[in-house]
C-alpha cells in the first residue's frame, strides 16, 4: 500500500513539472512514507529524520553540520537557491501527528494518512519559497474532525509493466497485536468507476499486470453492494471488453475469514486471475489465534487450504507468519510448524511479535523474551526454506507463460520475469522482450529463482 501512494505522490509531482533527484542529498523535497506496522520501520525513520536534519543545516550554513555531513552532500550546498524541504506521511504520521515535529524540528509537514488530498498544497507552497514574502515552514497538515479517505490518484511508477491498484482502504478487523485500524480507520471500498478509470489510463501506459491492494481486500464493499468477486468479474470484463494490455489480475491480502467460495471460483473460472493467494495464517495454533483475534481455528484454515487446492490444483499459496506472541508456549510453536508442514507453503513472510503501543497484544502478560523469539523464528525460517525448495522443484520440467519484468542483475544476457504464481525464472532471451508475454520451459531450479528456455 506504501508503494501504491509513493508512487500516487511521485506521478503529482512528475505532472508538476519536477523531476527525481539523483540522491537526498540533492533534493530540494523529501517525502518520508511510512509505516507503523512494526517498531523497526519507525526507528529506521527516527535515524533518517537526524540525517536530513544534519543536512539541513548544512545548507543554511552551519559549521558543526558541515563537518559531519558526507562529502557527497558538501559538494550540493551552493547548487541552488531553494531551501530543502521535508515531508513525512504515512501511519507513523499518523500516529505521531501532534508530537512528530515537536520531536523532529527537521520536519515542515506532517501529513495524516485523511489529509494526503492537501498535497497539491504543499507542493505550491514549495514552489513559491523562494519568495521572501513565502513562509511554510513549521506547519502541520492535521485530520479533520470528522476523517475521510480519499483515494490517491494513479498509484503508476514510470517505465514498469506492473502496478498496484487500491480497491479499499483501512480494516474493522482489530487484531489484538496490530496498529493498522488505529493508523489507516475503518474500512471503506473505492467507487467501480474510479477503479475502471484508472485501469485505463494504465493500458494507456501499456501495463501488463495489475494487483489489486485492500488492507483486507475480501473486505470489499461497493456502494451497491458490490462484493471481492463481483468487483473481480466486473474489472476482468472490462479489460476483456476494452482490449486492454492488462493480461494478469492479482490480488492481496485476503483475511483466511473472508475468503469465500464464490471468490475461489472466480480465481478458478476466470483466466485473467492469476493462480496465486496470499493468505496469512500468523499462527497455527487454535489457543493463540484466538488471543490475536483473527476469528477463525486451526482447523477452519486447514480446511479453507484443502478447498482452495482441490479447485485451483495448480494454486500457489503464500502466507505470513508470527511467532513469540504474549503466551505463545512451546505446544503453540509446534502447532505453526505442523501447519506448515501440513500447508506446505510456496514461500512465507515470517517475524516474531513486536509490540505497537495502544494495542491490547501490547498490554498483556507473559511477553516472551527477544532472544526465545528470534529463536523460535529461525525454527520456521529453517522448515520454510526446505518446503520452498521442495515445492518449486516440482513445477521444474513445466512450461509456463510468463511477464519478463527486466534484464538479469546477475548476468545480463538473460532475463528477469515472473510466472502467474508469482515465482521469478531467469532464461536468455533478447532484452527487446521486456515488458512482454513469453512461453518458457522450467529447467532447473537456483535457490529461489528458476531457470528455464523460452519456447520458439
Amino acid at each position: 500500500m506504501n508503494l501504491a501512494e509513493s508512487a500516487s505522490l511521485e506521478q503529482q509531482l512528475l505532472a508538476r513539472g519536477w523531476t527525481k533527484a539523483e540522491s537526498p542529498e540533492v533534493c530540494d523535497m523529501v517525502i518520508i512514507n511510512t509505516c507503523s506496522v512494526r517498531a523497526t520501520a519507525e526507528t529506521r525513520i527516527f535515524g533518517r529524520l537526524g540525517y536530513f536534519d544534519g543536512l539541513k543545516k548544512l545548507r543554511s550554513g552551519d559549521p558543526e553540520a558541515k563537518r559531519r555531513t558526507m562529502e557527497k552532500a558538501a559538494a550540493f550546498v551552493q547548487s541552488g537557491p531553494r531551501p530543502l524541504t521535508v515531508v513525512v506521511t504515512g501511519c507513523m504520521a499518523e500516529r505521531l501527528l501532534k508530537t512528530l515535529q515537536k520531536d523532529f524540528p527537521v520536519v515542515d509537514y506532517v501529513v495524516g494518512t485523511y489529509a494526503k488530498q492537501h498535497f497539491g498544497d504543499i507542493i505550491s507552497a514549495v514552489e513559491q519559497h523562494d519568495c521572501d514574502t513565502c513562509d511554510v515552514s513549521n506547519k502541520i497538515v492535521a485530520d479533520d474532525e470528522t476523517p475521510s479517505y480519499i483515494f490517491a490518484p494513479l498509484s503508476y511508477e514510470e517505465n514498469t509493466f506492473s502496478s498496484y491498484v487500491p480497491i479499499m482502504h483501512g480494516c474493522n478487523n482489530f487484531c489484538t497485536y496490530c496498529i493498522v485500524p488505529y493508523v489507516r480507520g475503518r474500512e471503506v471500498s473505492r467507487p467501480l468507476n474510479e477503479i475502471l478509470s484508472e485501469l485505463d489510463v494504465l493500458s494507456q501506459k501499456k501495463v501488463k499486470e495489475i494487483t489489486l491492494l485492500g488492507q483486507n481486500v475480501n473486505s470489499y464493499h461497493g456502494c451497491d453492494g458490490m462484493n471481492f468477486p463481483q468487483l473481480l468479474q466486473k474489472i476482468t470484463a472490462h479489460l476483456q471488453e476494452s482490449h486492454s494490455s492488462i493480461e494478469w489480475v492479482r490480488f492481496i491480502s485476503s483475511h483466511p475469514k473472508d475468503l469465500s467460495d464464490e471468490l475461489i471460483e472466480v480465481v478458478r473460472d476466470n483466466p485473467l486471475v492469476c493462480h496465486h493467494i496470499h493468505l496469512p495464517v500468523q499462527n497455527g495454533s487454535t489457543r493463540v489465534l484466538k488471543e490475536m483475534n483473527r476469528r477463525y481455528t486451526r482447523e477452519v484454515y486447514l480446511a479453507l487450504v484443502d478447498k482452495i487446492r482441490n479447485r485451483i490444483p495448480d494454486v500457489s499459496l503464500t502466507t505470513d507468519v508470527m511467532l513469540g506472541f504474549p503466551g505463545e508456549t512451546e505446544q503453540d510453536v509446534e502447532d505453526t510448524i505442523s501447519l506448515m508442514k501440513a500447508v506446505r507453503y510456496e514461500s512465507a513472510f515470517m517475524y516474531y511479535y513486536n509490540p505497537r503501543e495502544g494495542t491490547p497484544a501490547a498490554a498483556m502478560t507473559n511477553q516472551i523474551p527477544i532472544e526465545e523469539k528470534k529463536t523460535r523464528l529461525q525454527k520456521i525460517i529453517d522448515l520454510q526454506l526446505v518446503i520452498t525448495s521442495e515445492e518449486m522443484q516440482k513445477r521444474v520440467g513445466s512450461t509456463v507463460k510468463v511477464l519478463v519484468q527486466s534484464v538479469s542483475r546477475d548476468n545480463k544476457s538473460e532475463l528477469l520475469a515472473r510466472t502467474a504464481q508469482d515465482e521469478s525464472i531467469v532464461f536468455a532471451a533478447p532484452e527487446s522482450l521486456i515488458g512482454n508475454f513469453v512461453t518458457v520451459r522450467i529447467d532447473s531450479l537456483n535457490g529461489n529463482t528458476f531457470r528455464g528456455t523460452m519456447n520458439g
